[in-house]
């Protein structure tokens, strides 16, 4: 699990939570995907952090979650995906590994991912799709091709960040080199690696990079149009914590989000907005469309304002 990076286009929520820890309906984003992993059979996880990495520990001291071992690989100097993966290689082993970023929002079929790296032998497998973004991905005959932006019309996919991959990686990773994955398997398919892929373009995908997509991840889950099967607690998406205090004459409209323990005062107004754990809103304030971060105060008239 990749959960080092700093989420700078997320800021300036990503100065109090790591992205990866940001609250989608008061559910931290990482869990999406060990839920995810967890029902796709995987049964251990290592997670790399680097920015606010404590959170990262108080959320996983135990060493699990869900019964499942998690372990955590600190990077005190941020030494991106490639350099990440090396730098955990005592703790993943030497076994297939499953590679999945720690900032997206997603169901897609893992089966179909790990099956296609089995089936063809590959040695690393990348989950495609049609993401929004341009086309990064030359993909031809089952087999990645290249990895770059600019493709043009070469590129008919981009990568949706999730893959599979075979432990002779770690032969080919610098050791404590900050380096992304990406030079590593553009080289490696042109001394005739096998890098594949597989097109997974059904089900939801979602990245959590802006405020803009933050929210709207919201509205989507609101409006009933994405509830992942994988999903083993049947009180998700939870509105209002059960632990908040919302006044009586307060209205909560929306896909608006109050967390565990915040207060929300007399006569508030609160529309397609996300209140984080312990913030307080003051009487008669009115939000629309604004995040307030874990133990700010909000109050007045706010429009898309980040608190």
């Amino acid at each position: 699990m990749l959960g080092a990076g700093l989420g700078t286009r997320l800021r300036p929520l990503t100065d109090s939570r790591p992205k990866p820890l940001v609250p989608i309906f008061q559910k931290p984003l990482i869990t999406f995907a060990l839920d995810h992993l967890i029902a796709a059979g995987v049964g251990e996880f290592v997670i790399n952090t680097h920015h606010l990495a404590s959170q990262f520990e108080e959320l996983f001291g135990s060493g699990e979650y869900r019964g499942h071992r998690v372990a955590l690989s600190h990077e005190p100097d941020l030494l991106e995906t490639g350099g990440g993966i090396k730098r955990a290689q005592n703790l993943i082993g030497d076994q297939p590994f499953i590679v999945y970023s720690g900032d997206i929002l997603t169901d897609i079929d893992i089966g179909a991912l790990v099956d296609e790296h089995f089936q063809h032998g590959n040695e690393v497998t990348l989950a495609l799709r049609d993401t929004g973004f341009a086309p990064s991905i030359g993909f031809r005959d089952g087999l990645v091709t290249d990895i770059r932006k600019g493709l043009g019309s070469e590129g008919r996919y981009d990568f949706a960040n999730v893959s599979v991959w075979n432990p002779s990686i770690f032969e080919r990773i610098p050791a404590g080199e900050k380096i992304s994955f990406v030079p590593i398997l553009v080289d490696w398919i042109a001394r005739g690696g096998r890098v594949g892929g597989v097109v997974l373009n059904e089900r939801g995908w979602f990245n959590v990079g802006s405020r803009k997509e933050y929210l709207d991840v919201h509205r989507t889950i609101f409006s009933g149009g994405w509830l992942p099967s994988y999903l083993t607690d049947p009180g998700w998406p939870k509105a209002i914590s059960p632990s908040a205090c919302v006044a009586a004459t307060a209205s909560i409209r929306g896909f608006s989000v109050v967390g565990a323990g915040a207060e929300i005062g007399d006569q508030v107004e609160l529309n397609d907005t996300i209140v984080w754990d312990h913030a307080k809103i003051a009487s008669r304030a009115n939000l629309e469309s604004c995040i307030v971060r874990d133990g700010r105060r909000a109050e007045g008239i706010l429009r898309a304002a980040d608190i």
